[in-house]
């Protein structure tokens, strides 16, 4: 196989665009913004939905579905949340095609036109909390842990596949809380779910922080972020957990009966991850030889490639290769034997690079006699040749060091990247020439905060955890309590 893939020197942007598209996670459609995910990428999101599924399921939470199509009436309810998407939205007007009589072309018929605009769903909080009005009467009914898997369509006018697309799936939370206090702890827990998930899962190091008054979700009272570092320096957002407070539960009239007797509004959350952490895994581990995908989320963790002439060599091969694959299979290893005769074993190999398969096993006429494989590692594309006895325990633990070498190659390069900055020139500096997260004093002000998305770059999150100290804002040199990461981003 020929070298497929642009340098990510030479041009990042077209480095992971060509990766994205070589390596058979998915293309661009017919439809313009939209993209067709093809059989392994889709494998890979459904190693990351049933993960997170089961997280969400440990911590109480159900999965519900609720409709695609949602009355614009529901929107100006609650004034934010029209506002922070008015721009993206999708409307249906009418319901019905008809022939036009003189041209012959198919046309949208005009008697067909819908008494009330349907917007095609953005985001659900609209139409679950109509739907939640329903259901809670008493405290005695909260809370109400839902989880949606779902697709959305924000109308994107610039679009790059995974990280932004008009249509994209993703898992949408939304819960219902008797006490202010309840849905705080719920929007923490379900952060520190995702940022678990990412680094343990996706071997992905991230920031946990709350977003800023101008960049929390539309709607929010609060929002919560996971703030990952790209290879090229840029931020991603990762995923995000808001409290909505009672203003969902105030503009469409959610009440319960509290312990105390007395009539109350509700309090909110909800919380989302999308198809984008697709592109963040390409992003924060793959290199110009292809994918490098962490075990854990790898469709396929093993793959064993015969080398052989003549058709006779094949058995023997075949036994010892079918052999193994049972063995790894039994200790909960997903093994391809890639025994296609329409291929030659290079080409293997380096389509297996591509795909960022974790380890290779090569066996040949001479690893029978001897008995031994050759194994290569794609994180560090070493290869050394070891015996066939023992070799399937050595794999189990082989690839959670696997695991835990990407991880930690990531949050090296994340803290080498991390620059602490005390001044307007110095940000400036890790802005345009060295990339990565600054850690700035910001004085918490707007006009601040415009000045610095004038650099385009923007403050990714206020760290949760942070310690107060004293400071000087870097763009006014008014006085601030804490450091806040700035970065250009995704």
């Amino acid at each position: 196989m020929a070298k497929v893939l642009t340098s990510r020197e030479e041009n990042y942007a077209q480095w992971y665009n060509d990766l994205v598209l070589k390596s058979g996670l998915a293309e661009n459609s017919a439809v313009r913004g939209c993209m067709v995910i093809k059989p392994y990428g889709y494998a890979i999101w459904e190693k990351m939905r049933d993960e997170l599924d089961r997280m969400f399921k440990a911590t109480g939470h159900e999965n519900a579905y609720f409709p695609l199509f949602i009355p614009k009436s529901f929107f100006s309810r609650e004034a934010n949340h029209v506002e922070g998407f008015a721009k993206e939205c999708a409307v249906v007007t009418h319901y019905r095609l008809k022939t036009d009589e003189e041209s012959g072309e198919i046309i949208v018929d005009p008697d067909a036109k819908l008494e009330e605009e349907l917007i095609v769903r953005p985001t659900s909080e609209t139409i679950i909390w109509n739907t939640y009005k329903n259901w809670v009467q008493s405290y005695r009914d909260l809370p109400i842990l839902i989880n949606q898997w779902a697709n959305v369509v924000r109308w994107e006018m610039r679009t790059r596949l995974f990280l932004r697309t008009t249509e994209f799936l993703w898992q949408e939370g939304h819960t219902a809380h008797a006490t202010r206090q309840e849905a705080e702890d719920e929007t923490t827990q379900m952060v520190n779910i995702y940022a678990d998930f990412a680094e343990r899962f996706l071997g992905i190091p991230v920031l946990v922080g709350s977003k800023t008054e101008s960049e929390k979700f539309a709607g929010a009272v609060e929002t919560l972020t996971i703030e990952a570092l790209m290879q090229d320096g840029k931020a991603l957002q990762a995923g995000t957990s808001h409290f909505l407070g009672q203003n969902f539960a105030k503009a469409f009239d959610v009440q319960f009966t509290n312990r105390e007797g007395k009539l109350d509004h509700v309090w909110a959350t909800s919380w989302g991850m999308t198809t984008r952490m697709i592109g963040a895994l390409i992003m924060a581990h793959s290199d110009n030889n292809g994918l490098v995908l962490p075990p854990r989320v790898a469709p396929i963790q093993v793959v064993i490639v015969p080398i052989y002439r003549g058709n006779d060599e094949l058995p023997p091969i075949a036994e010892v290769a079918n052999k193994m694959k049972d063995e790894l299979t039994a200790l909960g290893i997903s093994v391809k034997f890639d025994d296609r005769d329409t291929q030659k074993p290079g080409w293997k190999f380096a389509e297996y690079e591509l795909k960022g398969v974790p380890v290779r096993i090569a066996i040949g006429p001479r690893d029978i006699k001897n008995g031994t494989v050759e194994l290569a590692r794609r994180d560090t594309l070493e290869k050394k040749v070891m015996p066939q006895e023992g070799i399937s325990n050595y794999i189990k633990e082989l690839l959670e060091e696997i695991q835990e070498n990407i991880y930690q190659k990531a949050l090296n390069f994340r803290d080498k990247s991390t620059h602490e900055v005390d001044s307007w020139d110095e940000l400036v500096d890790v802005l345009e020439n060295k990339g990565g997260f600054a850690l700035a004093y910001w004085d918490g002000t707007l006009e601040s905060e415009d000045r610095i998305k004038e650099t385009k770059a923007s403050i990714r999150c206020l760290l949760k955890d942070a310690e107060p100290k004293e400071g000087r804002c870097v763009v006014s040199g008014k006085p601030s309590k804490q450091r806040v990461v700035i970065a250009k981003a995704y």
